[in-house]
């Protein structure tokens, strides 16, 4: 049975046993997988064919480009390694790796920003079935100590600016970790070091030393674990998602399907720019497919300063960002065309670097924007679409995904606003939550989005308990609440687990109304509280620095943004802007803000506020800024005079 755009279709129209199990809708699938989900084909086994291939075909083609810097300490053109380089230098490294004693099944840590070697090192563990686990800091304090000791890493391939934090957490973690090998060079007090804690440290070139051409390469499974990403999410430890080659081999697959039939293939002639980290599964399962397609990909800096410079030096094809990222765009552009610019003098560095480039017809450079991790803005995205002129696609998806699982398709113009359909690896359906007020039975299906297939992670390692939570008679559950809409694309509204009730009985679904609120223009970002032993919700606010600088001006105040921050009248006036968003867009009378604390910096990963993708941390959000929040509700139960 179709719905009424056939971009999606019914598979099954079963329902669960009645009883305590809250409803669930059908199963849907993609329309191109409506006669079964793509599975991986018999005779392939690992991503390291992937690779193998792409050098078979075009081993002089570049692979791994980055900027060299001058002696002036500029930043020159892109250097490149071809295909073939890049493999040899895999085979050394996983020679070395074997000479080292690390075997097929052992796991090796990966830590520091996107370069070359990442990828060298994680293709050394393809070729030798050996699971690379990356390492990043950003998931907390502690983070890479505890990632080290839970799955046992015995190697560690680290940049060189890494290496003081690798070196620190050693006398806590050198019961498995006995090999680190830099990205660069090392010295010779940092070598002592590590010696002295019975740890081998090496240069990249010199641990390259060690191995050869000519190691045997051992069978492959597709059953292998590929790798073990670990994510924080919001709440405790890291979980370490467990991923097979089976599933990101799929994952990789069905990109290739849809781009396919879709827009246009993509092969050697695209130039991938690689800025998002290779730590998560988003730019990780892009890079393998653009590896998988012979593509070019370069490298940025590790420098947002510098990221629109290196954009400009590399003229991509292609590539990935966060909504985080393309909101700035249009903000930047917007703001400057309110402030009087005419709309081709608004941004005349972005028309120069991505506007004007993808308008060209044959301009063959940006013509494939992917937007992921987070809902995009509509208005972000129409902006972009006209804009650009370029296949713009949004989708969805988690590391418990291997990245994408639902997807967009370019030139519907009715799924802007949703992250489209399920990729054709899975299916999906939607569970009632009745608290929430979520029926996946109603008129307009809405619930908690569940997934299963090919594609998904194959539990978290070494915790069956966490594994049993989310996975429930086979489906996942993403804790993400979606809308289907008549086309059979998904609109994500809500997440399930920012719930709680206020001291009336009344329930709030935290994350939509920080969304709702993030339509006043005036602030930056926004975190919203409240709890059971309270009748109202409260909210520290990151204000637009520019607005409320206006507002001191208009009504003489000092112009001093840490300073107007802490202004009574400007908590005030923020307060009564958030009022008018939320009454404009229907916030029930119990979803208002009673009060707001303004906050003058950025919610950020330092402070451990925020995950690596930009989600609010909220226990830690909590303990930061408890002292502002009782000091919130101290202020607005005051009798007024």
């Amino acid at each position: 049975m179709y719905m009424l755009v056939t971009y999606a279709v019914k598979v099954d129209e079963s329902r669960p046993e009645t009883g305590k199990k809250p409803s669930a809708g059908p199963v849907y699938r993609c329309i191109y997988a409506k006669d079964g989900l793509l599975d991986l084909p018999d005779g392939m086994h690992s991503p390291w064919e992937f690779f193998r291939d792409s050098v078979e075909r075009n081993p002089t083609n570049r692979m791994l480009g980055r900027r060299q810097t001058t002696e002036s300490k500029q930043a020159g053109p892109y250097v490149w390694i071809t295909y073939q380089e890049a493999y040899d230098a895999a085979l050394r490294i996983g020679s070395a790796m074997r000479n080292r004693g690390v075997n097929p099944g052992d796991r090796c840590g990966i830590y520091g920003s996107n370069c070359p070697e990442w990828i060298i090192a994680m293709e050394a563990c393809n070729s030798q079935a050996v699971t690379y686990v990356p390492l990043y800091d950003s998931l907390g304090a502690n983070a890479v100590e505890f990632v080290i000791n839970h799955a046992e890493v015995s190697i560690a391939f680290v940049q060189e600016n890494k290496l003081p934090d690798i070196l620190s957490c050693l006398p806590a973690c050198c019961s498995y970790l006995k090999t680190i090998v830099s990205f660069a060079n090392v010295s010779s007090t940092q070598k002592n070091e590590a010696e002295g804690l019975g740890v081998s440290l090496f240069s990249f070139k010199e641990f390259s030393e060690l191995g050869s051409l000519d190691c045997e390469l051992p069978p492959k499974q597709k059953t292998d674990i590929w790798t073990i990403m670990y994510t924080s999410g919001t709440t405790g430890e890291p979980k370490g998602v467990i991923i097979t080659n089976r599933a990101i081999m799929t994952e990789v697959l069905s990109v290739d399907q849809l781009i396919e039939i879709t827009d246009k293939a993509c092969s050697e002639e695209d130039t991938y720019f690689s800025f998002l980290p290779l730590a998560h599964v988003y730019d990780q399962m892009m890079v393998t497919y653009f590896i998988k397609r012979g593509s070019s990909i370069g490298f940025w800096r590790g420098d947002v300063r510098y990221l629109m410079d290196d954009i400009q030096e590399l003229k991509p094809t292609a590539f990935c960002a966060v909504p985080r990222v393309y909101d700035r765009i249009y903000s930047r552009k917007l703001r400057n065309m309110e402030n009087g610019f005419p709309q081709d003098k608004a941004s005349p560095l972005m028309d120069k670097l991505v506007f004007e480039k993808v308008k060209q017809a044959l301009g063959g450079k940006v013509r494939l924007m992917l937007s992921g991790a987070a809902p995009l803005p509509r208005h972000v995205e129409e902006f972009l679409r006209v804009s650009c002129c370029s296949t713009l696609t949004q989708g969805y998806g988690l590391t418990e995904s291997c990245g994408g699982c639902f997807t967009s398709v370019p030139n519907v113009m009715s799924m802007i606003g949703t992250v489209g359909v399920p990729i054709t690896t899975i299916e999906a359906r939607l569970e009632s939550v009745p608290e929430m007020g979520y029926d996946a039975l109603s008129d307009v299906p809405c619930g908690e989005i569940c997934l299963r297939g090919n594609t998904l992670f194959s539990g978290y390692y070494r915790r069956q308990d966490l594994t049993d939570e989310v996975v429930i008679d086979g489906w996942f559950h993403t804790g993400d609440i979606g809308e289907l809409q008549p086309d059979g694309a998904m609109k994500i509204i809500d997440r399930k687990k920012n719930i709680f009730k206020l001291s009336q009985g009344e329930y709030v679904a935290v994350e939509n109304i920080e969304n709702t609120y993030l339509h006043c223009p005036h602030i930056a970002s926004i975190w919203v509280y409240g709890n059971s032993f309270e009748s109202f919700l409260v909210a520290v606010v990151v204000p637009g620095r520019k607005a409320l600088e206006d507002w001191a001006m208009q009504h003489n105040e000092p112009i001093d943004f840490k300073s107007l921050c802490e202004n009574p009248k400007a908590r005030k006036y923020i307060l009564n802007e958030l009022t008018s968003t939320g009454q404009k867009h229907k916030l029930r009378g119990f979803e208002m803000l009673k009060a707001v604390y303004l906050e003058p910096n950025p919610f950020d990963m330092e402070r451990d506020l925020v995950t690596p993708t930009f989600k609010l941390k909220r226990p830690q959000m909590l303990k930061y800024y408890k002292n502002e929040i009782d000091q919130l509700y101290n202020e607005a139960k005051e009798p007024k005079v």
